[in-house]
């Protein structure tokens, strides 16, 4: 998919070699705007001051002079030609300077301000100010050569031509690192969005499917003998199959938003279809929205932990506020007495889970609960990061 402006869509990009036939035309006619102070030259030869023996040479050399400067220019602000060709291109155009106004005279020295402005284009910037400068010498020398007066004026537009380019060539390269660094951010921007997106669907999905499951386990062992509980069991799994479903298109979006509220009433039914005892506060203290969402999608995730892998038959969960040295906080706490730690790396949710926290100014704590089983304490400011700081 292109995301090019209009703009970038009607000109060739800086520093970018053209891609089509019309751009290419386009970066050309650019060029061969400056050709202007040729006509000086052109003039002369025209006026027919010279044999016809030097006016078609003078004609040659000038045709072949700008063809190996627009050559030279036009390849090198786009796709750089090879050294060999650069250096030949680089020596010609030195000689023609030197050459013709030697011998078609003084007119002909505006020639050394395309030299100036060949070397500023295509020489590194070690080399690029001692050729510029020493091409304005030669353009003294060669007008004291002649019988006529030298044209001191074509110093000026030598010198600035030359180290004008090197300001071109300072702002393609600084094109070029934005458009990279721009091509850079686009793809961090693409993997953290996608991150986001794993991270929702993952406690999404998890808890969500997590409590299809056992409620559908509980429907089959209630049919036999009691079928109207097992219909409200199955009434119960395609309402959270519904939310689940609403949940994972806001998490698409971009929009969701757990509440803290919505969460601990959703991790006592959870445990309770678990045949967990439950101890699960009715409500919880008031935070800012990012601090809220992040504490409730960690309680659905260490909810879920609980009811997969802790083989618990008790579930605590408290949420208290805290004051601190650094402000006050909000700590969830989740403790049950299951298995406790298996041994193994931490997996996708609590990593995921502790870069939430983190992005809110937030910690986490999970290991082992004191005697048995396992413990995750989760802490946000109170205030929003922005206040706090």
């Amino acid at each position: 998919m292109s995301t090019q402006t209009d703009g970038e869509r009607r000109l060739p990009g800086i520093g970018r070699p053209p891609e089509t036939r019309r751009e290419f035309y386009v970066k050309l006619l650019w060029i061969t705007m400056w050709l202007a102070f040729l006509g000086s030259p052109v003039a002369d030869l025209l006026q027919g001051g010279h044999g016809p023996v030097a006016t078609v040479l003078g004609w040659l050399s000038l045709t072949g002079f700008a063809g190996c400067y627009v050559g030279l220019v036009l390849r090198q602000t786009g796709r750089p030609m090879e050294p060999v060709v650069v250096r030949g291109c680089l020596a010609l155009l030195s000689v023609f300077a030197v050459a013709l106004p030697l011998t078609l005279g003084a007119t002909w020295l505006v020639l050394f301000v395309y030299v100036s402005v060949a070397y500023g284009a295509v020489l590194t910037l070690r080399w690029t100010r001692a050729a510029i400068l020493l091409t304005t010498a030669a353009l003294l020398g060669t007008g004291l050569l002649l019988d006529t007066e030298p044209q001191y004026w074509l110093i000026v537009p030598t010198l600035l031509g030359g180290f004008s380019m090197i300001g071109v060539r300072d702002l393609v390269r600084t094109t070029k690192e934005l458009r990279e660094a721009r091509a850079q951010v686009a793809q961090l921007a693409a993997n953290e969005e996608r991150l986001r997106l794993a991270r929702d669907l993952h406690d999404l999905l998890g808890h969500s499917l997590s409590l299809i499951t056992l409620k559908s386990e509980l429907a089959g062992r209630m049919l036999p003998d009691h079928p109207g509980k097992a219909a409200d069991q199955v009434a119960d799994i395609e309402k959270v199959s519904r939310q689940a479903l609403v949940d994972v298109r806001e998490a698409v979006t971009g929009y969701r938003r757990p509440r803290l509220a919505a969460e601990l009433a959703g991790a006592q039914a959870a445990l309770t279809a678990a045949d967990i005892a439950a101890d699960v506060p009715a409500d919880a203290p008031g935070l800012p929205g990012t601090q809220e969402a992040t504490l409730a999608w960690t309680l659905r995730e260490a909810v879920t932990n609980v009811v997969r892998h802790s083989a618990a038959r008790r579930c605590t969960v408290a949420v208290t506020r805290r004051e601190t040295l650094d402000g006050p906080v909000v700590e969830l706490t989740v403790e049950d007495d299951g298995a406790g730690p298996s041994g193994t790396p931490p997996g996708n949710g609590l990593t995921g889970l502790a870069e939430r926290l983190a992005a809110v100014g937030g910690t986490l704590e999970a290991g082992a609960a004191p005697g048995r089983g396992f413990r995750l304490v989760a802490r946000v400011p109170a205030a929003s990061v922005g206040s706090a700081a």
